[in-house]
């Protein structure tokens, strides 16, 4: 047990430290403010974005190892901790002071969040889905997302990076969901890795993906990993409980505390969002689609009246 809330630990520090070291090249990264799909291919060929996704990759390998030693109600409130060490690792590589009210807002998250993981029954029996139900829930899912993609180019930042990591949430926690279908299924059978489901799983994560990063370019971090965090086991356990057969909180004691635990969250994660905690790398005009017009030399425009002047005059 012991060992397992260390690994847990470490699964949780890992994947802070992925996603505060792609932070920094989906900030840098030229293009517009919401940047294309394209931009994840930039993303690729820089290599500190590259170790950043390794490291979250590791964290996710961690998490499951440590699933294995000890139950979910321990391993999944300790991987929610995660959210400090974004916190703090991100104002280190930015050189920021971490603020209280973040710590605070942070804490909020962290503890609404548990909430909500531990209110949820999780089911061992082996979640199926259609191929036609996959389509379906995959398509409304780029629906919404194209929606927000489009939208997202008119507001500012702070709602911006809300209603980013909110897709971006819902994308990764639905890929969540046909992961474990897919995975639950071929452990019993082989064959089931090669169905529809599993090009659909892969394309829903690179959407997820795409969103998460552009949510990190604006610069507001920690607000968009919180948001992250918040959305996708909600997503995640809303397709469990009407798709694959899993269930809500059943008493209505149980119901309260749910919704008060996701308040809470939603809470912090809007504080995060609010502090004037911004990368000022986001604000630079580095990052836009074309580099500002050069400003006239009022010197050197003199000099050449001069001149001209004086040719005037030897002729």
């Amino acid at each position: 047990m012991v060992w397992s809330v260390l690994v847990a630990l470490a699964g949780a520090f890992c994947m802070a430290l992925g996603s505060a070291l792609q932070e920094r090249d989906a900030v840098r990264a030229p293009g517009r403010s919401v940047a294309p799909v394209g931009f994840l291919v930039h993303l690729a060929r820089r290599p500190r974005w590259v170790l950043g996704t390794v490291g979250a990759g590791a964290g996710v390998a961690l998490h499951l190892v440590a699933l294995s030693g000890a139950p979910l109600t321990i391993i999944q409130p300790i991987g929610v901790t995660g959210l400090l060490f974004a916190i703090v690792l991100s104002a280190l590589f930015n050189r920021r002071r971490v603020r209280p009210n973040q710590i605070a807002a942070g804490a909020a998250v962290m503890v609404g969040l548990t909430g909500l993981l531990l209110l949820f029954p999780h089911s061992a029996q082996t979640p199926q889905m259609s191929t036609g139900t996959g389509l379906i829930l995959t398509g409304s899912v780029l629906a919404l997302g194209c929606a927000a993609y489009l939208g997202a180019h008119w507001l500012p930042p702070t709602p911006r990076v809300l209603l980013l990591a909110t897709v971006g949430g819902v994308a990764l926690g639905t890929t969540s969901a046909l992961a474990r279908v897919v995975a639950a299924n071929t452990a019993a059978d082989a064959a089931a890795l090669l169905t529809w489901l599993t090009p659909l799983c892969v394309l829903i994560a690179v959407f997820g993906g795409l969103f998460q990063q552009n949510a990190y370019r604006t610069g507001h971090f920690a607000a968009a990993y919180a948001t992250l965090l918040v959305v996708d086991p909600i997503t995640g356990a809303g397709i469990g409980a009407l798709l694959l057969g899993e269930g809500l909180p059943a008493t209505p004691v149980a119901q309260l505390l749910a919704t008060a635990a996701a308040l809470l969250a939603i809470g912090g994660t809007v504080v995060l969002a609010l502090a004037r905690n911004r990368n000022p790398e986001a604000m630079q005009p580095a990052s836009a689609e074309e580099p500002p017009a050069a400003k006239p030399d009022p010197a050197a425009a003199g000099t050449r009246a001069s001149t001209t002047t004086t040719s005037g005059e030897s002729r």
